[in-house]
């Protein structure tokens, strides 16, 4: 699997991407509320940011890394202080991110996928031959 494939089905699913066309497609941006969730999401899944950047209208205010709070890109304090920062500085921005998903994350996905899809097909087998 793909880790933009990943993102979608894992992380952004069900969530509002602002991206309207100031922006390459392949980056979305979120709410602070949306953004929010998809923090929570990737926490849970182990994954990492290496920069945040939010925006205001179409400008871009600021963009902090990992590296600003000397953390492993994998350590949710310091992107939840990031965001915490600049929540605190502007309202109502759009979030974007850049973000690290392990091979052994999207191998153990598609591994899962295709004992799914393995299982679907034995049974579909199973009901033919009867």
């Amino acid at each position: 699997m793909e880790k933009t494939e990943f993102l979608e089905q894992n992380i952004f699913q069900n969530l509002n991407n602002l991206n309207d066309g100031f922006d390459s497609d392949s980056i979305q941006y979120f709410s602070e509320a949306d953004f929010e969730t998809v923090l929570e999401r990737i926490e849970q899944f182990g994954i990492g940011i290496y920069e945040m950047k939010p925006r205001l209208d179409e400008d871009f205010l600021d963009v902090k890394v990992n590296e600003d709070y000397r953390k492993k890109a994998t350590d949710p304090k310091w992107y939840k202080r990031a965001f915490s920062d600049f929540k605190k500085q502007q309202a109502n921005l759009k979030y974007s991110a850049s973000y690290k998903v392990s091979e052994r994350l999207l191998n153990r996905k598609s591994a899962a996928d295709i004992a799914n899809e393995s299982a679907a097909q034995a049974e579909e087998e199973i009901t033919n031959e009867e």
